[in-house]
């Protein structure tokens, strides 16, 4: 039985849509169940944590408000929207959703165990520029969140800018540096390119198709077919194969990692976020002495700092602001008074 369903996203004025055999697949409501699911588990954790004594609580079951037109509208409860950008189910999508639940079920699952390092970041980060948190899996599905992802092309780290767009967008690049490799400063200006595409194109299924392929492009594209259709976009025969893949990739990665239980990834173990300071030290400063003096292994104080290519500071450089485990702000700032 073929049904379709439009979802209203509260809080921004995407329509979701999905054509699809509702027997084979999870439902939004199932997601936002989830969801709620998730944020209950959260809040008795964290109540453990506080007291010993903690007495578990049944939970009312999560009720979605759903009102009936002639298609469904979803109405998320506390105005969290399940989605922050549209999310259309097709059977490219379903596809993908199938590849990693099987074939592609290993590459995903480490990429989502590893996203909890870096989502809260980016998503802030997307966030601040006002635009959507989700446009977060863009870059797993670019990097899956590696610092030290290199494409064919020659692009670089998380978002896998290309030089000539890295620079356009301030990120250093030499000899000692590549801040495509910095988690902050790379999503900072995949953040400002990302909101310079939307104001060309209006879509966010575009604005993620022109970070992929180049703007010019798009255009060109757009311009020779005269539609901004993304789907009739990709269905052309002079659209490239990578691109005419990397919604539907970024869609299902996107469903799965709302609700990962509920597409059969119950065995995740998530990485810890990153808890850092920040501080200055001076030049021909080295990560090795620093993290043996300070007792963190050099492993450590370069997943915190990827963006320094030799792993050191270059004697001619005043000072450089690098990343420090939480709380060794006390013995960085004793390692840098003894060097001085």
């Amino acid at each position: 039985m073929i049904k379709a369903l439009v979802v209203l996203i509260c809080n921004f004025p995407f329509i979701v849509s999905a054509a699809v055999d509702s027997s084979s697949i999870v439902t939004f409501k199932e997601i936002a169940n989830e969801l709620q699911k998730q944020r209950l588990e959260r809040a008795q954790k964290n109540r453990q944590k506080k007291s010993d004594s903690y007495i578990y609580r049944q939970q009312q079951p999560f009720q979605p408000r759903v009102q009936s037109y002639k298609s469904s509208t979803y109405s998320p409860i506390d105005s969290k929207p399940i989605f922050d950008i549209p999310v259309t189910y097709n059977k490219e999508v379903k596809k993908w959703i199938y590849f990693y639940q099987n074939d592609g079920r290993k590459w995903l699952k480490s990429r989502l165990e590893r996203s909890n390092k870096y989502l809260p970041i980016m998503q802030q980060s997307l966030a601040d520029r006002g635009l959507p948190q989700d446009l977060a899996y863009i870059a797993l599905i670019e990097s899956g969140f590696s610092a030290h992802a290199v494409s064919t092309a020659e692009a670089v780290g998380y978002w896998q800018f290309i030089e000539a767009t890295a620079k356009r967008y301030k990120l250093q690049i030499n000899w000692w540096i590549d801040e495509r490799r910095d988690f902050v400063k790379s999503t900072q200006a995949a953040a400002n390119y990302l909101g310079d595409l939307y104001k060309m194109f209006n879509s966010w299924y575009l604005t993620a198709t022109a970070y992929n392929m180049g703007e010019n492009r798009l255009k060109r594209l757009i311009n020779k077919h005269q539609t901004r259709d993304f789907w009739e976009l990709s269905s052309k025969d002079d659209f490239p194969d990578e691109t005419k893949n990397y919604i539907p990739k970024m869609l299902a990665a996107l469903l799965i990692s709302k609700a990962p239980r509920l597409y059969g990834f119950k065995d995740l173990k998530p990485m810890k976020p990153y808890r850092y300071d920040y501080m200055f030290v001076p030049g021909g400063t080295d990560l090795h002495n620093l993290a043996s003096y300070i007792g963190v292994s050099k492993k450590q104080l370069t997943k915190l700092n990827p963006e320094l290519k030799m792993g050191f500071i270059p004697g001619f450089v005043n000072s450089h602001r690098i990343r420090v485990p939480k709380g060794y702000q006390k013995i960085v700032s004793k390692f840098i008074r003894n060097r001085l």
